[in-house]
């Protein structure tokens, strides 16, 4: 199964960035988590067949939010068994 794993920067703290990833992954079948990170940033690792709109809609992020940077790698992990948000 296809595994990436997502840093996003930029205003993506405080403004319902994991729920919002949580959304996308519901709509897409995306299994894996979503965190926030010590440095301001989030963190998503997604595992799917539909990542590549998945990662498109992440890239948008929600309303309010604003991404400066998304640093995108492949993994290869277990499978997880739903998308969770993490704390």
């Amino acid at each position: 199964m296809r595994t990436v794993r997502l840093r996003i920067s930029g205003r993506v703290q405080g403004v319902g960035f994991r729920w919002f990833a949580r959304r996308a992954a519901a709509a897409h079948g995306i299994r894996g988590y979503v965190r926030n990170t010590g440095d301001g940033g989030v963190e998503v690792v997604a595992q799917g067949e539909r990542l590549d709109a998945f990662v498109a809609a992440v890239r948008e992020g929600p309303r309010f939010a604003r991404i400066d940077a998304v640093e995108e790698e492949g993994r290869e992990e277990a499978p997880y068994e739903e998308f969770s948000v993490r704390y």
